[in-house]
């Protein structure tokens, strides 16, 4: 019944040029259910979202928000239909604040409420439309009370520059809740949040569709999606698949419908002989330029050839700028770094890439793409000088377009125009595996993998956990970071906790789980390996 339904989209047909993105698709979101959209990676779930919160226009179809057809061409039609979204790439201005960013758009207009009702009536006319004096006051309180009562804590004074993913993550949900939205659109939110955080992020959801609200959750984790889902529709090629209640399905069968064959999860690690070591890091200290508090202290471990090493730990304790500091992104502060029995340690990001070092970053925004380049400029990035790919200052096409074309083939990139596509119009699983397939491709010794598989599908991330184990029986030495723990148990030789920019445990899988990584990684064992580290010294 159609007024059983929040939004129905009926008969969505989109192209972009050759690429038929989503056809004649229909997706109907009941009112006051979660209804998750699951498929691989460029299967078009963030194109019809898009169309739903009026970024792009269909070529055909209709939409019904509460029965009623309704036109939306742009953004502010959807929010007038109260309608909001949380787009998997942020859609904030960096160089302002929390605060501005979640009411850009939207701004509270100070008001004189003074006596003179001749003056009240000129300036609140003037301010509206053209002074435009924002009550910040106002708007703070405001803000504040959703903080408060979603429990999603930011420093509403900090630049957006100057905050961590996970901020810029919470802010743009604030963002949304303020808008007083009804349907609300998340798309990969839990993308960039730790496992304690998603929880947390898990309950918002709860609470929001108790007070009411419809919600269209965008995800590759059916864990969370067989967690607080009501629907599921499954995208495969642009085209619904099936829609099936989360109670009367299993996950197997969502990921056979999302991918069209059987996934293997988790992946079986054959037993292997670690050999000689790749990378050495001893007494690596960092300290934050801004606050001068040390960061990282005093780490020291190693990874040699053939196994995983991965570090774990709950996101801000200093994993991440451990590999800042070894890739070159940082500087250290003190302590020594050896690839391959070399000091690398005074390098830059280059040397360290010529001495054997391979990078699948964090951000790949940030560090690992220029999003105007095209998929082939991308994929050579870090080796365009090699004599394979350029002669006298000219690159040599023919060869690029031959390296990139099997590259794409090999890591099932998909793009609507093979490898001169600008990566900007890519989805955010296919930048990623961009990436990947760049690193791997240039068989080095060691390899740096930084959430290698976020973002990503159940079937590309059962390609690159395969990928990664060929990589370790093949020899290779890769430091892994992860704030998945079931990957980090699945995939690791060795896994080593940091808590507070230090290692507080290390571990082989078999002595772990994740009830104990999670002691480790919250601080509360904190005191028992100071212990075990003083006795050792006496």
């Amino acid at each position: 019944m159609s007024d059983s339904y929040a939004i129905e989209m009926l008969g969505i047909t989109k192209r972009f040029g050759n690429i038929l993105a989503n056809d004649n698709m229909d997706i109907r979101l009941k009112k006051g259910h979660i209804l998750a959209i699951c498929g691989e990676n460029g299967a078009g779930k963030s194109t019809i979202m898009s169309i739903l919160f009026g970024l792009y226009e269909p070529d055909s179809g209709i939409i019904k928000k509460d029965g009623v057809e309704v036109k939306i061409s742009n953004p502010n039609d959807a929010n007038k239909l109260r309608i909001g979204m949380v787009h998997q790439h942020f859609k904030l201005v960096d160089t302002f604040t929390v605060l501005q960013n979640i009411i850009l758009g939207d701004e509270t207009i100070n008001q004189y409420t003074g006596p003179l009702n001749w003056f009240k009536k000129c300036f609140n006319w003037l301010n509206k439309n053209v002074l435009r004096i924002i009550d910040y006051k106002k708007a703070r309180e405001e803000v504040s009370e959703i903080i408060e009562r979603y429990g999603l804590q930011v420093d509403l004074d900090k630049k957006v520059k100057d905050i961590s993913v996970e901020m810029q993550q919470k802010t743009e949900i604030i963002k949304m809740l303020y808008r007083k939205n009804d349907i609300l659109i998340f798309d990969e939110p839990t993308a960039v949040l730790t496992e304690q955080e998603i929880q947390g992020f898990l309950e918002i959801l709860r609470n929001l569709k108790r007070e009411g609200k419809s919600i269209i959750f965008i995800s590759h984790k059916l864990n969370e999606v067989f967690d607080v889902c009501d629907e599921i529709t499954v995208i495969r090629q642009g085209k619904c698949v099936d829609t099936l209640e989360v109670k009367q399905t299993t996950k197997e069968a969502i990921s056979a419908l999302m991918v069209g064959r059987k996934v293997s999860m988790p992946i079986k690690k054959r037993h292997g002989e670690c050999q000689g070591e790749v990378l050495r890091v001893e007494h690596l200290t960092m300290v934050d330029p801004l606050t001068k508090k040390t960061i990282v202290n005093d780490v020291s471990f190693n990874v040699r050839r053939g196994e995983i090493v991965t570090l774990a730990g709950i996101d801000g304790n200093g994993q991440r700028e451990v590999i800042y500091g070894i890739t070159g992104i940082s500087k250290t502060q003190g302590g020594t770094i050896l690839l391959n029995h070399q000091d690398i340690s005074s390098f830059s990001t280059r040397e360290k890439i010529k001495a054997g070092l391979a990078h699948i970053p964090e951000d790949r925004h940030k560090h690992g793409l220029v999003l105007d380049y095209s998929v082939s400029e991308n994929a050579i990035l870090d080796r365009y000088y090699e004599p394979e790919f350029s002669k006298f200052l000219l690159l040599n096409q023919r060869n690029i377009k031959r390296y990139v074309s099997g590259l794409m083939e090999k890591y099932d990139i998909r793009s609507s125009d093979d490898e001169s596509t600008i990566v900007r119009s890519m989805s955010g699983g296919n930048q990623q595996k961009i990436i990947v397939g760049r690193e791997i491709e240039r068989d080095t010794d060691l390899l740096i993998a930084v959430q290698p598989t976020r973002g990503l599908d159940i079937g590309s991330i059962e390609t690159i956990h395969n990928i990664l184990l060929k990589q370790r029986e093949q020899n290779k030495a890769i430091l892994l970071v992860s704030l998945e723990l079931d990957q980090v148990l699945s995939l690791s030789d060795r896994i080593l906790v940091m808590y507070e920019g230090e290692i507080v445990g290390e571990f082989t899988p078999d002595q772990a789980n994740r009830e104990l990584l999670g002691l480790y990684m919250s601080g509360a064992k904190r005191d028992e390996v100071n212990a075990i580290k003083e006795s050792e010294h006496e």
